[in-house]
């Protein structure tokens, strides 16, 4: 499930969903209602997680399970 991933991806790193916040611009309560499904996350904010996390959108979504994110142009 995606917010699963986008879940374990934070933990994984040992950071708070506050950290994320401020990454994505976006209050820490905002934040928790896309990891619990209240809110859809932004394309925007999709992009933004996956080159913090430097995995692809595709990981974040769950097409893949390969983490490597693609060759930039």
């Amino acid at each position: 499930m995606l917010l699963k991933r986008i879940r374990d991806l934070r933990e994984d790193k040992d950071l708070y969903q506050k950290n994320l916040a401020n990454l994505l611009k976006i209050s820490q309560a905002q934040y928790s209602r896309i990891e619990t499904g209240e809110n859809e996350i932004t394309l925007d904010s999709l992009i933004r997680l996956a080159n913090f996390y430097n995995v692809s959108t595709d990981y974040i979504l769950e097409l893949t399970n390969e983490k490597k994110p693609y060759p930039k142009k």
